[in-house]
């Protein structure tokens, strides 16, 4: 193994390290920093980067985003939106009206990082994670870092290590956090350039249909005269493996994306006419709280890699904020490992049932048919279309409005 070496240009120590700067962990180090502590806050691309994502902004992230003071500035770049289009297998349509924008991540992470070192933490970029510091004398309690940077090794001694590595299981694993190797759900999306969609798409298109069954196709207007299509699957698609273990379900994103643009005549339309900008990217998604340890002695987890994303609707980016700022909250506030865990661990205990609803809401992008019903039925119903938006508002249960009970309850009203 390369021996860690350091420079005086690399810290050596702080109060908390956290790896991974996306929603997560930019929240939690922005947080932590306006608290007074030195925070190092690390991630192995150089800042801004993309990545892959649908790129919406729902009510919970404008709360976030209003609480980290950078709402008026996401909002200066983004695209407002007004609505979800919902569009079922046989074309039917309601609009659900909502608190909405659509921002690329390569801008709107690169927001984040740079509310979070102007609160006062250290960027550390390009950097890779490899594995933690651990204090034999304490019971394993991680005390530290060991970064991979170029073809060297450096170490950092923290009291407080925070992963928000993302979807991605490596950090997890190398942390000895992670329960679930296997994503919730995948997704692919590209960017589109077509100024003769401009004006004609202004709503978060939501598409489903049988050949897209376990999940649905999407179209956002992003900035610029672009557009954010793609299609994924969301919730369990597991089989199991020949020595009992689990592996996910093979799914064929490109020919998922190609049967959304030709069962839904907008993006065959949006697709043909127009320009791909770089190529249609992939990505594994985290769902529902699931698939990693929240804590152990000396280190939390938080954002995607604890599966900050609802399993229903594919949306991650203000529960990823939430947790680290909740991560960040119990480290300032905690006085040792057992209170600080146990606070952490508490407030997500809190979110957990939000996530499990919206589990079972789930079973409605296995049955693109029962979507129709629910349409059909919201058109009729200004009552329901509250409801709807009160799903977005997460003001209303989804269970309740998308279960076989809800389901039922809806036809008979």
């Amino acid at each position: 193994m390369t021996a860690p070496v350091s420079s005086p240009s690399l810290p050596t120590r702080c109060d908390v390290a956290v790896v991974g700067a996306g929603p997560a962990g930019s929240a939690a180090a922005w947080q932590l920093a306006r608290r007074g502590l030195d925070v190092v806050l690390i991630d192995q691309h150089v800042f801004p980067r993309d990545k892959v994502c649908g790129d919406g902004l729902i009510p919970d992230a404008h709360a976030a985003l209003r609480r980290m003071g950078v709402l008026d500035e996401v909002m200066a770049q983004a695209q407002r939106v007004s609505h979800v289009r919902c569009t079922g297998p046989r074309g039917g349509q309601v609009d659900v009206p909502g608190t909405l924008a659509v921002l690329p991540r390569l801008q709107l992470d690169h927001i984040l990082v740079r509310a979070a070192e102007r609160a006062g933490a250290r960027l550390l970029m390009p950097a890779r994670f490899e594995a933690p510091l651990l204090a034999a004398d304490q019971g394993q309690r991680v005390q530290g870092l060991r970064l991979r940077i170029g073809e060297s090794l450096h170490e950092i001694s923290t009291r407080w290590l925070v992963l928000a590595t993302g979807a991605v299981p490596q950090g997890l694993i190398a942390a000895g956090m992670c329960q679930r190797r296997t994503p919730s759900g995948v997704a692919l999306r590209g960017y589109v350039k077509n100024p003769a969609m401009v004006g004609r798409i202004t709503t978060l298109e939501i598409f489903w249909h049988k050949r897209l069954a376990g999940g649905y196709g999407w179209i956002f207007p992003a900035p610029g005269g672009l557009f954010n299509i793609g299609a994924g699957l969301t919730g369990s698609h597991e089989v199991e493996r020949a020595d009992g273990g689990f592996r996910m379900q093979d799914v064929n994103l490109r020919a998922m994306f190609d049967a959304f643009c030709a069962v839904y005549a907008p993006a065959g339309e949006l697709v043909r006419g127009g320009q791909l900008q770089g190529e249609l990217k992939g990505a594994p998604l985290r769902c529902s709280l699931g698939g990693a340890l929240w804590s152990r002695p000396g280190l939390l987890v938080s954002g995607e890699a604890i599966g900050s994303t609802y399993a229903f609707t594919g949306e991650g980016i203000g529960k990823a904020l939430e947790t680290g700022l909740l991560a960040a909250d119990a480290i300032a506030t905690g006085t040792n490992d057992d209170t600080v865990r146990s606070r952490y661990e508490d407030a997500l205990q809190a979110l957990k049932p939000r996530f499990g609803l919206y589990e079972k809401a789930a079973h409605v992008n296995h049955r693109p048919w029962l979507t129709d019903l629910v349409i059909w039925r919201a058109r009729q119903s200004a009552g329901i279309r509250r409801r709807m938006s009160g799903v977005l508002e997460e003001t209303q249960n989804p269970g309740r409005l998308l279960s076989w009970r809800g389901i039922t309850k809806l036809l008979l009203e």
